[in-house]
């Protein structure tokens, strides 16, 4: 089976780190965020895997190479100028069965096997992955009307989202509706395939998900693989 992985952004909210090496490089503990994931999808049976690369591609590149020592074929394409997060699905030739997408950043304990025989028992042409966030506002929040008439005050109020994991799973339809070498993000993507009326579902993944967007996030994520290293990489044990 084979999965696409976005490697291709400039990782701008982890400067300075990413001025010199690109996102999916930043270490966690021993190695690369995009290492752990690329073993978690050898294990789930995923056997082959298009890296799409632009910033500091050659660092990428050097560093997995083929992926022959992951066990795992391991190729390249590459974007001339940015095209979004679903854009660079346009120059990958041959996707025509079921296929993986990821975000090279994401730290997960989500078993891709399952999400792939949930997609299957769905019908569905796009499932993505989703998680329950929630978010704390760390001031008073006021609502008024029309006139500007307080109607409203609560003190740090805390909300509740269901948010994309970056991890989804495609049907090759899905190509179709992607122009070719154009700009397009996976929201814009999701939303022409629900106005044509295809089935687009939710997988509601209660482990444990982390991206790398911020600093914050990056040391929490690294923190957190050092506690549950066996959760993340089951096979080291």
């Amino acid at each position: 089976m084979k999965a696409v992985i976005l490697a291709g952004g400039k990782g701008t909210r982890l400067a300075p780190y990413t001025l010199v090496f690109p996102k999916p490089l930043m270490p966690i503990a021993d190695m690369p965020i995009l290492e752990i994931l690329l073993r978690q999808m050898k294990r789930s049976g995923i056997d082959e895997v298009i890296l799409t690369v632009g910033y500091l591609s050659d660092l990428l590149k050097s560093y997995f190479g083929d992926g022959s020592r992951f066990n795992i074929k391991l190729t390249y394409s590459y974007e001339q100028t940015p095209l979004g997060t679903a854009g660079p699905l346009s120059l990958i030739k041959d996707l025509d069965e079921t296929f993986f997408v990821a975000n090279g950043d994401v730290l997960t304990t989500l078993d891709f096997s399952h999400m792939l025989a949930w997609h299957k028992e769905k019908s569905a042409i796009a499932t993505i992955a989703t998680h329950q966030r929630n978010v704390k506002i760390d001031f008073g929040v006021i609502q008024k009307d029309g006139d500007h008439q307080i109607t409203g005050y609560t003190e740090k109020p805390s909300l509740d989202y269901l948010v994309s994991m970056g991890i989804y799973i495609f049907e090759p339809k899905v190509l179709t509706y992607i122009p070719a070498a154009q700009y397009l993000d996976f929201p814009d993507l999701v939303l022409k395939l629900i106005e044509a009326g295809n089935n687009v579902i939710s997988y509601p993944f209660l482990g444990y998900w982390q991206d790398l967007g911020r600093l914050d996030d990056y040391n929490q994520a690294a923190s957190d693989f050092n506690a549950m290293r066996s959760q993340f990489l089951p096979e080291e044990i």
